[in-house]
């Protein structure tokens, strides 16, 4: 039996549309937002470092690198919740980093590659030094 249109449209406006974030819940988006930014562009610009240069590799890049495919990728993952939106948003963010380094794919593919190591890294170590229990990992967790 398959759900009539009117059934599901009355789901998505009576579970996502109406919901009106309050002022916490806005609150702590923004903040969300600008400590990622932060940690993003600190960690893509060690690891742009590390890969291509200090010569290629400018925090201001690095910054822009993670607002806008942070942007971008939020967006491809709106509107395509699927492996497809996952796929495209790393796209994204491979062509940023191949324009803004001036690299090729396999270096833009390498910078990726040590970014996400470098953020489980620290990862790992925030959550040692503040005490949580990271469940990402299964096993490893304390």
């Amino acid at each position: 039996m398959t759900p009539s249109l009117a059934g599901f449209t009355g789901f998505i406006g009576r579970n996502v549309w109406l919901q009106i974030p309050g002022e916490a819940e806005i609150m702590f988006a923004i903040v969300l937002f600008i400590m990622n930014l932060i940690i993003m562009t600190i960690i893509f610009y060690v690891a742009g470092v590390i890969v291509v240069g200090k010569r290629r590799a400018l925090f201001s890049d690095a910054f822009v690198i993670s607002l806008l495919g942070t942007v971008v990728g939020n967006i491809c993952l709106l509107f395509f919740p699927t492996i497809i939106g996952l796929f495209l948003a790393l796209l994204v963010w491979l062509l940023l980093i191949r324009h803004y380094y001036e690299t090729g794919w396999l270096g833009a593919l390498a910078v990726a590659i040590l970014a996400v190591i470098i953020f489980v890294v620290v990862l790992l170590i925030l959550g040692l030094i503040l005490g949580v229990t990271i469940l990402i990992f299964g096993s490893l967790a304390f």
